[in-house]
């Protein structure tokens, strides 16, 4: 178990300082404009397989967060009460189940999107809304009666399903002010519909005129306002926030248990896994490789990106660099520079260039950063790059392959699976991989479901509108997300990608709540 000392640092910092889980939290973005890591990657126990394999969801949840939070934060009995909440809403009680895709030997769903937006942030943003406001009455009830309350002004950017899934997690959560920004005519209409409709006063949404990487940007430069951010309290539910990660890291372990309860005795004791995941902002798969760091028996990770392959390009050349954003049927993926890469690469480049010194990384995740902004780009170290290879494959997928792969995993599976294009992404690279590592059936693939597909009805119809049998009302589109359509939208609309025109429209709309 992890000490009361467990803390969190900066990827960028150049000093040995650290800050709290609460502290990491609630800011979501360091001060010097960098990501927070844990200060140490704990271990699970030597024979955790065996104490947790019938475990829970929730029971593994706590088990994995107890091990990144220290009691003195939050007492067992509190976490667990926080677990149990932020999964209550969930319509599987697997939480995320593992199924089979029987077109294809040893390959498997885990799908995460049985959460209240249907999509794989629900398992963050579900437990990041109720960590918000645990953090806020805990410090607000010990303040005297007529002294104003603390409040989070919650800013973030979406390319889909980021947006409704934060918003569903903190819709009327106390002391809390929720603006979503996303990039206009660039999510799916059932996504904005997700969004715009929800009236609770707290929750605003502002769509902009531009792409997702312009959003992300204007958030990390309200972040960085540190007169605009002292005045209110700015927090973050992308998924540059720590807690997101750390709530992600469960379903790792949870697929893999799962796993084992699948497959035939005979292959337990030789199993090997490897995780497929559809990748955009990187936090899925970074969840992932803390999952293997602590001890869960991964064999491979690999990343699967749409044309926007900027993560792709990097594994095979070391260099990352932007791209202009290219407009995909996994509109969620479509971004250029990957957030939560700068964990992940801060590790490489501390335990290869930075001879495992913490502040010797940060300085050269600091000069990348600055590269990256004023250049477009930077290149890494072959030893860096080299590490980075032994802990990830990856591969990138088309338009046109993204929909074939929709179209045979319903034709060739005995329940007609259907697939969200983004987990069609995920398919299409594991079924490469398949038939790279050849007949070794002690390899099981374990591929992402990020979302359900009636959020994407324009692909999946193009996919299978013409096979007689299928039916997007009767075979997708669940009820609760047909009577969106009919229901009002509150939005407000950015025509100019500026920092002074969003500030201005947030401090406009906490006027109104």
């Amino acid at each position: 178990m992890p000490s009361a000392s467990q803390r969190y640092r900066s990827t960028r910092s150049r000093e040995s300082q650290s800050k709290p889980f609460e502290y990491a939290v609630i800011r979501g973005l360091a001060e010097d404009g960098g990501l927070f890591v844990p200060s140490q990657i704990p271990h699970v126990p030597s024979d955790f397989i065996k104490q947790w394999a019938n475990l829970s969801f929730q029971e593994l949840a706590f088990k994995v967060m107890r091990l990144y939070v220290s009691r003195e934060e939050i007492p067992d009995t509190d976490l667990a009460e926080l677990i149990s909440k932020s999964y209550s809403k969930f319509r599987s009680p697997e939480i995320t189940p593992l199924v089979k895709i029987d077109s294809q030997q040893n390959l498997y769903l885990l799908e995460l999107f049985h959460g209240p937006t249907y999509a794989f942030k629900d398992v963050a943003l579900q437990f990041l809304g109720n960590l918000f406001e645990y953090f806020l009455l805990k410090k607000n009830s010990k303040k005297a009666a007529g002294v104003t309350h603390d409040r989070i002004t919650v800013v973030g950017a979406t390319s889909g399903d980021t947006g409704s899934a934060a918003i569903y997690g903190l819709r009327n959560k106390k002391d809390v002010s929720v603006f979503i920004l996303y990039p206009t005519g660039r999510v799916s209409p059932l996504q904005e519909q997700q969004m715009t409709t929800v009236q609770d006063a707290n929750i605003h949404t502002l769509s902009v005129k531009g792409t997702f990487d312009d959003c992300q940007s204007l958030v990390k430069q309200v972040f960085n306002d540190v007169k605009f951010n002292d005045k209110y309290h700015v927090g973050a539910v992308n998924s540059i926030n720590w807690a997101r990660i750390l709530a992600q890291i469960t379903y790792y372990y949870h697929g893999y248990f799962q796993l084992l309860r699948q497959v035939p005795e005979a292959q337990k004791s030789g199993l090997k896994v490897k995780f497929v995941v559809p990748s955009g902002n990187f936090g899925d798969i970074l969840a992932g490789y803390y999952a293997k760091q602590m001890g869960l028996p991964v064999e491979q990770l690999v990343v699967a990106t749409n044309e926007n392959d900027i993560l792709n390009r990097f594994l095979r050349t070391g260099t990352y660099d932007k791209a202009p954003v290219k407009v995909t049927y996994s509109p969620a993926m479509d971004i250029c520079v990957s957030s939560n890469f700068e964990r992940f690469l801060w590790y490489m480049v501390r335990d290869t260039v930075a001879s495992k010194d913490d502040r010797e990384a940060g300085s050269i995740m600091n000069q990348f950063m600055n590269e990256l902004s004023s250049k477009g780009a930077f290149r890494v170290a072959e030893e860096t790059l080299r590490l980075a290879q032994s802990f990830l494959l990856s591969g990138s997928v088309s338009n046109d392959e993204t929909v074939r792969t929709i179209r045979s995993t319903y034709q060739n599976t005995s329940n007609h699976y259907i697939l969200d294009p983004h987990s069609a992404v995920g398919i299409s690279v594991a079924e490469r991989i398949i038939a790279e590592d050849g007949e070794d059936t002690a390899i099981n693939y374990i591929s992402l479901s990020t979302a359900h597909p009636a959020k994407f009805s324009e692909v999946v119809n193009k996919a299978l509108g013409d096979i007689t049998g299928y039916s997007f009302e009767k075979d997708v589109l669940p009820h609760d997300l047909k009577k969106l359509a009919t229901l009002p939208k509150k939005i407000k609309e950015i025509d100019i990608p500026e920092l002074k025109v969003i500030e201005a429209a947030i401090e406009e709309e906490l006027v109104t709540e």
